[in-house]
């Protein structure tokens, strides 16, 4: 006789299991697959024919002087992209939580740039900071402080930094979002109690705001320091890697490896994983940090 514990069991499983094997399939599967494909000599070319080749992939990748070009251009893009992003988007939080006319009005005119297709504004950027573009039309034409066109998109941290402009001033309306969120969750009672111990308002925030607030802070980090790692359409339409493959980072240098120059597949496969990698210890260290400051 079926119990009703078994009967429940049984329905679980019959609703569990649809999600569970399109998981399998196209999340588990292809992460394993990957981690296999980069331990194999492996062109896109060929790709029915796939030799062990053992750890020479990653020897590759750690020897290749563009990975370490493009590994130090994607930690410089999201150590200043993500605490600029999430330090202006509280900022604004902070200031729609006090005011309560056109409060919804302004969330939308802060949220635009993220629902702003990464093509448009990436060529909206380039447009402006070329060496014929808006910006030096204006520095040079109009209010005449330069001699001659700047080439803002022709060297190296020229062009990182349009690509950071462009990534915190498209991230800035999503912290302000999850942080305003945060702040209507914090209690009343604790502002009032510090209103009442004489806490002015830069002690009520490091007192009272941040510590509320402190897993959405973590939740925050660890989402953008992903995002940062993983940025590529504004590099791809802003520099194209140039100049000499300069401004690449690991997502732009994995795809041209891939796609563009020798279509190695393991070694991108190989570059994928140290990647990620690098992504879980520092989500790691994130955590630890946070953790630390609770004690």
């Amino acid at each position: 006789m079926i119990t009703r514990s078994r009967m429940n069991r049984a329905q679980i499983i019959a609703l569990l299991a649809p999600g569970l094997i399109v998981f399998g399939l196209f999340t588990v599967y292809p992460i394993i697959r990957l981690f296999m494909m980069s331990f194999c000599g492996i062109k896109l070319e060929t790709m029915f024919v796939q030799p062990f080749c053992g750890l020479d992939n990653y020897v590759h990748v750690f020897s290749d002087p563009t990975f370490g070009t493009s590994f130090v251009n994607s930690i410089v893009y999201t150590a200043v992209t993500v605490p600029a992003q999430m330090a202006l988007g509280l900022f604004i939080a902070i200031l729609l939580n006090g005011i309560r006319r056109f409060s919804v009005t302004f969330r939308v005119i802060n949220y635009l740039p993220v629902v702003t297709s990464w093509v448009i504004a990436s060529l909206v950027f380039k447009y402006v900071f070329q060496t014929e573009g808006l910006l030096n039309y204006f520095l040079r034409t109009v209010i005449k402080v330069i001699p001659k066109n700047v080439k803002w998109l022709n060297e190296r941290w020229g062009g990182m930094t349009v690509a950071m402009i462009l990534g915190t001033w498209k991230g800035i309306g999503w912290n302000m979002v999850i942080f305003l969120a945060a702040l209507q969750q914090v209690p009343k009672d604790l502002y009032e109690a510090a209103d009442i111990d004489g806490c002015g308002a830069w002690k009520k925030f490091t007192h009272v705001t941040l510590p509320a607030i402190r897993g959405t802070i973590l939740f925050a980090m660890v989402e953008l320091t992903i995002g940062g790692f993983n940025v590529f359409t504004s590099i791809q339409m802003i520099t194209g890697g140039k100049p000499a493959d300069q401004t690449q980072t690991l997502l732009t240098w994995m795809y041209k490896n891939a796609f563009s120059l020798d279509h190695d597949i393991g070694y991108a496969a190989a570059l994928s994983f140290v990647m990620a990698f690098t992504l879980g210890l520092l989500a790691v260290v994130q955590f630890r940090m946070m953790r630390s400051r609770d004690v």
